[in-house]
């Protein structure tokens, strides 16, 4: 494989103006980005990505590899929050464990939406069922994580009332505002086909870039602000969280093989199954799990699995597939 192809994910537009938005913080500029902005792009990328894959599965349908790289993406869904929450707990509390270990088995959707962008540079197609995947994978590591911290605290605090509502937690996590625009545009776009698509083309698919590419300038200055908690969180969730990226990078990439995906499709299947969720389980969090440290699992997130993987992951997944699909 040409390594140029490789190469070039570093002079995508986007990426550079994650850097642009890193160097911002570092040099003190006062370059800033409204909040009600940053969360007009973030739900915009939710929309124009579930609508895409929404007409492009109402295309190709389902097939039988389709169901089953769906079951896959709700398995690693699962069984990551479980082994990474007793790494977690090696040297950390039960709380912050739990948050950690479901912001990993959570999925970044901006971390999928650039490995698309990645995939669209260089001509390589995936199948749009795989974004009802990503829809998939970020509410059943919202519900291990409150399971594990439950369990591990069932009893102490004995004598206060456990005011813990699973139905809010259920309601969050499967309802919550990112997976319903994603799974509601998935449905519109499936449902309206070629017809809907026309008409939507000129808002989902030719402005995206330049949508994703703000996003990431602002995911550059949130990510530079956190840098400096990264001396907070010590050493050890930092070899942590790369141990924890190589070892879910290694097991996708085993199940692409082993499931004969396609390279576009076992791609973004790796991408989910190595990132770190830094918006849908901090929501949740800080709702079900109110004693675990934000700075700890959203610093982790954002400054560690968030640059790690559009920066270097991405590129070497595909460079990795490349030669076994």
């Amino acid at each position: 494989m040409d390594i140029k192809v490789i190469l070039e994910n570093f002079l995508n537009p986007p990426v550079l103006f994650f850097f642009l938005g890193m160097l911002a913080i570092f040099v003190k500029s006062n370059l800033h980005i409204p909040d009600q902005l940053s969360k007009f792009f973030s739900m915009y990328l939710l929309f124009s990505i579930g609508f895409k894959g929404g007409h492009e599965l109402n295309i190709t349908g389902f097939t039988q590899n389709s169901l089953i790289t769906l079951l896959a993406c709700m398995v690693m869904a699962v069984i990551v929050p479980f082994y990474s929450f007793y790494f977690f707990r090696m040297k950390l509390d039960v709380h912050n464990s739990a948050a950690l270990a479901g912001s990993f088995g959570s999925i970044s959707a901006v971390t999928f939406v650039t490995a698309g962008s990645f995939l669209h540079n260089i001509g390589i197609t995936y199948g749009g069922f795989i974004v009802a995947g990503m829809a998939l994978m970020e509410s059943p590591a919202i519900v291990v994580a409150v399971f594990l911290d439950r369990l591990k605290r069932r009893h102490k605090d004995t004598d206060r009332p456990d005011t813990f509502s699973w139905r809010e937690l259920l309601h969050e996590a499967f309802l919550g505002e990112s997976v319903f625009l994603i799974l509601g545009a998935l449905v519109v776009g499936y449902i309206t086909g070629e017809a809907g698509w026309k008409a939507e083309k000129p808002f989902t698919e030719e402005l995206f870039k330049g949508f994703l590419t703000f996003f990431l300038l602002d995911m550059g200055i949130s990510a530079a602000k956190r840098f400096k908690e990264i001396k907070n969180v010590g050493i050890f969730l930092v070899f942590i969280s790369f141990f924890l990226i190589t070892i879910n990078a290694i097991i996708a990439i085993i199940l692409v093989k082993v499931l004969q995906m396609p390279l576009g499709d076992g791609l973004m299947f790796t991408v989910l199954c190595a990132s770190a969720s830094y918006i849908a389980v901090p929501a949740a969090m800080r709702m079900s799990i109110p004693q675990a440290n934000p700075s700890i699992y959203l610093t982790v997130a954002l400054s560690i699995v968030f640059p790690f993987n559009i920066i270097v992951g991405i590129p070497l997944y595909y460079y990795i597939l490349s030669y076994i699909v």
